[in-house]
């Protein structure tokens, strides 16, 4: 733990080494939020947070299962039209 000052224009500075560890960089913005006991910042994700859905759910194609050699035409078919 290190311990940083409070400047004259209510800006902290972060040590460099976390900077580094985490690829900030002058700029960065950050969300802050007080907690009431605790001041709380996260850097501002460049994407949206995505939601993973659970392992167990159901996939969205509802057609009968497909063999293994009939995924593989269906591939062969597709990268066919990125050639």
């Amino acid at each position: 733990m290190e311990i940083v000052m409070l400047g004259n224009q209510g800006q902290l500075v972060l040590p460099k080494a976390i900077q580094a560890i985490h690829q900030w960089t002058e700029g960065t913005p950050f969300f802050i939020w007080d907690t009431g006991s605790e001041i709380v910042m996260k850097p501002v994700s460049p994407f949206p947070v995505s939601q993973l859905e659970p392992p167990d759910t159901p996939s969205v194609y509802q057609g009968a299962p497909l063999t293994l050699e009939e995924m593989e035409k269906a591939i062969d078919i597709e990268a066919g039209k990125h050639k």
